[in-house]
């Protein structure tokens, strides 16, 4: 049957292409289905590239930390393509106590699991980064944070997982996960194609709910939509990742020069679909924009090159879920990154593949569950 694989997994983003090329480098059979036409569809590549510790829960922060520590640096050598990752560090600012209550609060997380980050005033902050407003009057500052190119990196684990012989099928939305022996086996696609194997990952963003419904198995999830932006080339300005404590928009400089941005206005819920393609919105790129101008004047005379959205699979706790199912053999769960999933694509995609053959996975992932929202009894 040539529809047979080890391992199938579902979703052809940054998660599913990690996870298949680190399977694959253990000799392990993959197909990987992916619904849309296209590799990268989602939002792996429509997301600010932000490679970042600080700002995350406790229960996913072990796996940034781990990722950062052991694979990102190495990346572009191993896949052989320029990811663009630079390790210059993450400013998250704020302009007002509330948002420096905020900073401290987020930062005494993340020192709490050992990490390298610290409050810092408003000057120390322009120190790091001349370009912005005397307004801001604190941040928080993690030095071995930074970003990389999300649609670079998606394809380049999608390029090297092929060259590894993983197969790839696009247009192929499944619509069901069917159990042989009590045992996830296949899965279904909406053409009625099926494709067997030992181990079933879902990692199909909010469309990983649908489908893990076919054998009774839900995790709340909603659908959010996301709008990024790309400005024209700038000269150099700064290497950091950014973001703020309001959430008013977060990004980088490219290599390129250009600047992409991601941010929210709060209409984002209002905007209708069109045919499933997330819509974009004038109304929403001028928020974000009015809020990056407030923060960095220098850059009020940027021309926007164009506009993008892409959704997100939220959780219900803002925290993924990565984690077999004990009431269905050989099913395993990676969804509901809530839009900070690139970051740790990388190592998601490592620690998956250990899951996937029965070892012990290098970062605890109990605390990432799937039955961590059953009622308590």
């Amino acid at each position: 049957m040539t529809n047979t694989a080890d391992v199938i997994i579902v979703g052809g983003g940054i998660i599913g292409n990690a996870t298949a090329y680190y399977l694959a480098k253990k000799g392990v059979s993959v197909i990987v289905l992916e619904g849309s036409d296209y590799i990268g569809n989602g939002g792996s590549s429509r997301n600010g590239g932000g490679v970042r510790q600080s700002g995350r829960d406790k229960r996913e922060l072990p796996i940034a930390i781990w990722g950062i520590q052991t694979i990102w640096p190495w990346l572009s050598e191993e896949l052989g393509v320029d990811c663009e990752y630079y390790q210059k560090g993450n400013l998250r600012l704020g302009k007002t106590e509330q948002h420096l209550k905020t900073l401290q609060a987020l930062t005494d997380n993340a020192k709490s699991c050992g990490l390298d980050v610290s409050m810092i005033t408003g000057d120390t902050a322009r120190e790091i980064c001349p370009y912005l407003t005397h307004e801001v009057i604190g941040a928080s500052w993690c030095p071995t944070d930074g970003h990389a190119n999300p649609m670079v990196t998606t394809l380049a684990f999608y390029r090297r997982a092929r060259q590894l012989g993983v197969r790839f099928f696009t247009g192929a939305r499944v619509t069901e996960v069917k159990k042989l022996g009590g045992r996830a086996r296949e899965v279904v696609t909406c053409e009625g194609d099926r494709f067997e194997g030992a181990t079933i990952i879902l990692a199909a963003g909010y469309g990983s709910r649908a489908i893990a419904n076919t054998v009774g198995i839900d995790v709340p999830m909603s659908q959010q939509i996301d709008e990024a932006l790309v400005t024209e080339a700038q000269p150099p300005m700064f290497w950091q990742m950014l973001g703020t404590a309001a959430a008013d928009f977060y990004g980088h400089q490219t290599q390129h020069g250009s600047f992409v941005f991601g941010g929210a206005s709060g209409i984002e819920d209002f905007l209708e679909e069109t045919e499933g393609i997330p819509p974009t919105n004038s109304l929403t790129s001028s928020a974000v924009c009015r809020g990056i101008m407030g923060y960095f004047p220098a850059l009020r005379e940027a021309k926007i090159v164009r506009t993008w959205s892409g959704w997100l699979d939220i959780c219900a706790d803002k925290v993924p879920v990565i984690s077999p199912v004990c009431e269905v053999p050989g099913l395993i769960l990676a969804c509901g990154f809530s839009g900070h999933g690139f970051g740790i694509g990388p190592a998601v995609g490592k620690l998956l593949s250990q899951l996937a053959v029965g070892d012990q996975p290098e970062v605890d992932l109990h605390a990432l569950r799937y039955d961590r929202f059953k009622a308590n009894k």
